[in-house]
């Protein structure tokens, strides 16, 4: 990993992870719909944003980290969304069911799911693979997942990965209230009081390189992807299966590819999205896998959920944590409902081996360790 650019309604990468670590949040109570009540949400603006007004310049975030500059015909890409122009496919939609034209100046083709990836490819002046992976919230995860196999089998020296999420439209509200997912105050992973999650838009991009080459450009790096675990629960649209299988087996894939143990793991960011059914599934693998304890937090009551950008961002919060041996806090958690290592406040902490989680809709399980580099 030799570059990184990101985005959450904390401001770009590095004011995140500052405001992540001092324990501040992004939420704010809004109504950008009024039709819809006030939630908490995490924003960029003040209005709804689209993947045009993010994909672009944090491109150019992520190359300018890296010491890279456009164009880049060989390098490959990978960034998917979960959600990707369901805004303008629900304006489509809206103009159409109310007897009107479409504007001749938006073509349907922007809006299909395969967009953020080829922003980004035009941006990046990529003439390489292109792919832009949906796997619900395991998006991010499952992402960079792939970019790290495109350069094991040679088919990419670097891949550009990550995700980008713009979740906050009408019809994307309406399914998770439905659902009866949304938080009406705020978001604390882990907590006793948790009441469920609150959307919000985001992104993080990772330029990944093959190590000889990283080295013969004498940059940075940030850290080591070591390797990865991706399942499914085959079980329902949107319940995980009762008993984690799918989501043990994946953890246990990963660790097993990566040549770890379950105690050489020293922190894990927890996908957490602080409502009642996946946090307390996602507690109970990590008590019944690492019985010895490990740190903990989700940083979802910082950020909010950015569904399928949030893995991403995770990852980039766990080199940033090995970077600077400082764990992030589960900003909103005050009353623990678990018996784990939750962390509240930010803790300077060694962490050579990390791990990141993501569960979504439909049994998508994923895990991705990380480590120093050079290895300890």
């Amino acid at each position: 990993m030799t570059g990184m650019g990101g985005c959450s309604s904390l401001g770009d990468l590095a004011s995140t992870w500052r405001k992540l670590l001092n324990g501040e949040s992004g939420l704010r109570l809004q109504q950008p719909f009024p039709q819809f009540p006030l939630k908490p949400l995490g924003m960029l603006h003040s209005a709804p944003s689209s993947l045009e007004q993010i994909l672009p310049e944090l491109v150019q975030q992520t190359l300018k980290d890296a010491g890279l500059t456009a164009p880049l015909p060989d390098c490959g890409i990978v960034i998917g969304s979960s959600r990707a122009q369901q805004g303008r496919l629900e304006t489509f939609a809206s103009q159409v069911y109310q007897g009107g034209q479409l504007d001749r100046r938006a073509s349907w083709y922007s809006a299909l799911p395969y967009t953020p990836a080829t922003l980004a490819a035009m941006e990046c002046g990529s003439q390489s693979a292109v792919l832009s992976p949906m796997a619900a919230c395991a998006t991010g995860l499952g992402a960079i997942a792939r970019g790290m196999q495109l350069i094991r089998e040679g088919t990419c020296d670097r891949v550009l990965a990550g995700a980008v999420e713009t979740p906050i439209t009408l019809l994307t509200l309406a399914s998770f209230e439905r659902m009866g997912a949304l938080a009406r105050q705020g978001c604390y992973p882990f907590d006793r009081q948790r009441e469920g999650l609150a959307l919000a838009e985001g992104a993080a991009l990772l330029l990944l390189e093959r190590e000889d080459i990283a080295l013969k450009r004498e940059t940075q790096i940030y850290g080591e992807l070591l390797d990865f675990g991706l399942t499914a629960d085959g079980y329902h649209v949107s319940a995980p299966q009762p008993e984690s299988l799918g989501a043990i087996a994946a953890v246990k894939q990963c660790l097993e590819r990566s040549g770890l143990n379950p105690e050489d793991i020293h922190y894990i960011h927890a996908h957490g999205t602080s409502t009642k059914l996946n946090d307390s599934r996602e507690a109970a693998l990590i008590q019944w896998l690492f019985p010895q304890g490990v740190p903990v937090s989700s940083s979802k009551g910082a950020t909010g959920h950015t569904i399928g950008a949030s893995g991403a961002l995770g990852v980039a919060f766990c080199l940033l944590a090995i970077r600077d041996r400082q764990l992030p806090p589960c900003v909103g958690l005050r009353d623990p409902e678990f018996d784990l290592d939750l962390i509240t406040h930010s803790r300077q902490q060694d962490c050579d081996r990390v791990l990141c989680l993501s569960f979504g809709f439909g049994g998508q399980n994923a895990a991705i360790a990380l480590c120093r580099y050079p290895h300890p």
